[in-house]
């Protein structure tokens, strides 16, 4: 039987790191990873969405993209014919945005963002040695998060909050975490619940999507 490619794209500014736990059966399934490259300035993202998309090498793979992955996947998918596209911790429409997101956009805050900030997550690390919560997600951070040139962060932060889709493709597979804090579930409907999953369930509801991964691959939505 042929196996099923699969291409994986993390989050913004995440390395491909993000799938070290995902494990798909090597007997039905091949796992590739895309990575972020360098946006040209002022890079509109279908254009964006094409550079990355040359390095997909397969018919009909499966895409699956996590946070703004996600969205980026779901533009891709407009561009090359996909068996499937899942996406993670994302959302299928800006109507889905909380509203602090959306405030962003109509004010353009984003463009006053302190991207400078993100990286420096050493510096940021050594202050808050003295709490746990935030000393750990600063470790996770500093794990994943590797593409962290200031230009790629102001032109992702600015092509996320205006990412202007309306019109939800419902092919989609949408799996989503109830305890999201970023794309609170509330403002999402007809998703697939992982209960208690954060915005970084890639990492720590792994088991979940190991389990799951392949039927929603395979067809199967429930």
């Amino acid at each position: 039987m042929e196996k099923i490619p699969v291409y994986f794209m993390p989050g913004l500014a995440a390395s491909p790191k993000i799938f070290e736990n995902i494990k798909l059966p090597e007997d039905r399934f091949e796992m590739y990873y895309l990575e972020w490259i360098m946006p040209e300035p002022h890079e509109p993202l279908t254009d964006y969405a094409k550079r990355v998309a040359a390095n997909i090498k397969h018919e009909n793979p499966v895409l699956i993209g996590v946070s703004f992955g996600g969205i980026l996947v779901q533009e891709i998918s407009r561009i090359i014919n996909a068996r499937k596209v899942i996406i993670i911790s994302s959302v299928r429409s800006s109507l889905q945005f909380p509203r602090r997101m959306r405030f962003a956009k109509m004010t353009r805050a984003y463009r006053v963002f302190p991207t400078t900030l993100m990286q420096k997550v050493d510096w940021l690390a050594k202050v808050s040695f003295g709490n746990n919560m935030i000393t750990r997600k600063l470790n996770l951070y500093e794990k994943y998060m590797s593409f962290r040139d200031k230009k790629y962060l102001d032109w992702a932060f600015e092509t996320v909050i205006t990412w202007s889709r309306t019109e939800i493709d419902e092919k989609v597979v949408h799996v989503h975490g109830t305890a999201d804090e970023v794309f609170p579930a509330h403002y999402i409907h007809n998703f697939i619940p992982v209960k208690g999953g954060t915005h970084i369930m890639i990492v720590n509801k792994y088991k979940w999507l190991n389990e799951n991964l392949p039927r929603l691959i395979e067809g199967e939505k429930e």
